[in-house]
């Protein structure tokens, strides 16, 4: 037996080698076009399987000349015949330029972030909160640890196969279609390797984070500063700004790379944990990082972060923590998920670079809400890098804790390998010049009065017409997370509230043409592009309204409560202490800066205004028509439905005061089963959980 199966085995690889020699000696003159389709595919699958082994396997099958040659032929041959060329073929992964930027997609499955932890007390609560969530405990939850890569995530959409899309992240929902710049990165594959044991989907999504190893990093700086060009700040800036070229040219160039982590929910695959996921992910084509491990406890958990906190320096691409997931996908649907972070998943961090540098000067900052926050002007040092030569001191409070003196020697970081901040004074080095600081009593822009509320750490502006919260205000309230006005930033901002054009945020909306054009460096379609986009902020949802204004205490997520909670900002605006304090997520410090927001007489102007402008007000999350077959009560969607589209369904279900959820439990009232229904409807079975027909569904939504 074992003599037929080695036979067996040599017979396969000679054959392989025969194929490779036809390919390789193709006289491509002599092809004729019935068989050129034929042969092309044969050169594909054949570059598609080397590739595969180069960048998947680490081990190169042939010799690159001979790879050369096959591209080659291919090339040739598609020029010869070019109605054979195929979007996934090898000879496409560098495209042409494309044409006005990227156009948006919106991503099947959300891409959240990921909550993070920066020292090994937050890192337990975090799993202590999972036993407690799924009522288990330590070591029946099992974890999968993986290096976080210092890099953009990326999502990539497969078709029977074939890569058909790739896209950055975005926001979340919606990101950039960046499909010509992610083929020209070899290690994602254009068409993935099926077999017998390993199905591959009609529909794939996957995500990724596609680097710049630190050898290409440093490589691109160095011929940027031979140009004249300023260098990347890191490696990540650096291929953000490599996937955003318009030309793939540009992108393929600069060499990039890529690990793939995570697909979305897939019910055609019958996998239940994160580790399978990432096994079979490796089969059928793509690149996974090796450096993964399943734990079953905190204490593993720990002694794998230990592990690599020295370790990853000898990588060969930046990785700034670990990523710790729950194992169990069951698991993970659990859990579920905030606005924006999985409740299964979170990243620890390393302890961020320290450097040595002096305080040569300390000056005061005015934010958006008046705050003033004092700022330390560094001598320039490198910090995980990128250069520093600001840090934030944060409050009086903390000057006076650490006692920093202008003139000093501090150690500096990166909170979070972000945000530049002094750790501490190096007493030791003061020679008796240093000076103290004391925060100014009046505002450094507008010379009103500063003061400090009681309780309060931070001292601001009293005056609400100082230019300084003004600014900050309007940049805020036309950010991509505000009211996304496109165009409107920071230097056109700073022009229109230096020539009087506006003071506050709702007098964008009452600019005109003439006001605009005679702006610097604006011209007749710069500025009906910024017209346009202004007046296509006035159809924001609610809670982009609400984020918008500024008010304290509210960021994307509360905004978005609040908008779920009422009909629209009138309600709001009227809604008292008592009254917010009963939604949930909303604390009484949050409760109590809604409600003072709302009194203050300016802000009152200024919503009328936006009110006479035509700005959205309306809800689009509220329940209007609430039935009890719905109330509070969440239901599920498998299959697919004649009548309605999946989107569809969930808004009805959602205006009769129902929930949608994206996985089967014990909570679910019930799930509604279309055509073709996967997973979910043996959920349902398992769980006991009531099953409706599409035909059941219409009968509840009729009016009685």
């Amino acid at each position: 037996m074992e003599n037929i199966k080695n036979s067996s085995l040599n017979q396969k690889k000679e054959n392989s080698n025969d194929n490779l020699k036809y390919l390789l000696d193709l006289n491509i003159s002599k092809i004729n076009k019935d068989d050129a389709l034929h042969i092309a595919e044969k050169l594909r699958d054949e570059l598609n399987r080397n590739n595969y082994y180069y960048y998947i396997k680490d081990n190169p099958i042939i010799s690159d000349p001979e790879y050369d040659k096959l591209l080659r032929n291919l090339f040739e041959l598609e020029k010869k015949f070019p109605e054979i060329v195929t979007s996934d073929s090898p000879t496409q992964r560098i495209g042409a330029p494309v044409e006005g930027g990227f156009p948006t997609v919106t991503h099947s499955e959300k891409m959240l972030s990921l909550q993070d932890a920066f020292d090994y007390d937050e890192l337990k609560d975090f799993i202590d909160r999972i036993y407690k969530d799924l009522n288990l405990k330590e070591n029946e939850v099992e974890f999968v640890c993986e290096l976080k890569i210092d890099g953009l995530a990326v999502s990539l959409l497969y078709e029977n196969g074939k890569l058909v899309r790739g896209a950055t992240r975005g926001d979340g929902e919606i990101g950039e279609d960046i499909t010509s710049n992610i083929k020209t990165i070899k290690s994602i594959p254009l068409r993935l390797i099926p077999d017998y044991q390993h199905k591959i989907p009609s529909v794939l999504e996957v995500r990724g984070e596609a680097y710049l190893s630190k050898e290409e990093f440093k490589r691109i700086n160095e011929e940027r500063e031979d140009q004249g060009i300023f260098a990347f700040a890191n490696p990540r800036n650096s291929a953000a700004g490599s996937l955003r070229q318009i030309d793939p040219k540009i992108t393929a160039d600069r060499k990039l790379n890529i690990f793939i982590y995570a697909m979305a929910a897939n019910e055609e695959l019958v996998i239940d944990n994160q580790y399978e996921v990432l096994n079979y992910l490796k089969e059928v084509g793509f690149r996974i990082n090796p450096n993964i491990k399943k734990v079953a406890s905190f204490y593993e958990i720990k002694n794998y972060c230990e592990s690599w906190k020295d370790k990853r320096k000898e990588l060969p691409y930046e990785t700034d923590g670990i990523v710790i997931k729950v194992n169990s996908l069951v698991y993970q649907k659990k859990l579920g998920q905030t606005t924006r972070n999985p409740r299964w998943a979170i990243a620890f961090k390393f302890p961020p670079e320290e450097k040595t540098t002096k305080v040569l000067d300390i000056k005061v900052s005015v934010g958006r809400t008046g705050a003033l926050t004092p700022v330390a002007v560094l001598e320039p040092v490198v910090v995980s890098g990128s250069t520093v030569s600001n840090a934030t001191l944060h409050n009086e409070d903390e000057i006076k804790k650490k006692d920093v003196r202008i003139g000093d020697w501090v150690l500096v970081h990166k909170a979070g390998d972000v945000i530049p901040e002094v750790v501490k004074v190096i007493t030791e080095k003061r020679t008796g010049s240093e000076k103290p600081f004391v925060m100014p009593d009046k505002c450094p822009v507008c010379g009103s009065d500063a003061i400090r509320p009681e309780g309060e750490a931070v001292r601001r502006c009293a005056s609400l017409a100082c230019p300084a919260v003004q600014y900050e205000a309007i940049v805020h309230f036309a950010s991509k997370s505000g009211m996304d006005i496109e165009g409107l930033g920071p230097a056109i901002i700073d022009k229109l509230l230096k020539e009087n054009l506006i003071k506050d945020a709702s007098d964008i909306y009452y600019l005109k043409y003439e006001n605009i054009f005679g702006l610097e460096n604006f011209k007749e379609k710069s500025t009906n592009n910024l017209i346009n986009a202004i007046q296509k902020s006035k159809n924001q949802p609610l809670s982009r309204l609400l984020f918008a204004m500024g008010i304290r205490y509210v960021g994307e997520h509360i905004a978005d409560v609040l908008s779920q909670s009422f009909n629209d900002l009138d309600e709001l605006m009227n809604a008292k202490f008592e009254d917010l304090s009963q939604i949930f997520e909303i604390g009484p410090r949050i409760a109590q800066s809604v409600v003072a927001f709302f009194k203050q007489e300016q802000n009152k102007n200024v919503i009328e205004k936006l009110r006479k402008a035509g700005i959205n007000f309306k809800s689009d999350h509220k329940i209007f028509n609430i039935k009890k077959e719905f109330d509070k009560k969440t239901f599920v969607i498998t299959g697919k439905l004649e009548s309605f589209t999946r989107d569809e369904a969930k808004a009805l279900i959602e205006n009769f005061g129902g929930k949608v959820s994206s996985s089967v439990s014990k909570n679910t009232e019930a799930v509604i089963v279309g055509s073709e229904p996967g997973s979910k409807l043996a959920d349902a079975i398992k769980f006991k959980i009531t099953r409706l027909t599409e035909q059941d569904f219409k009968n509840m939504i009729k009016e009685k």
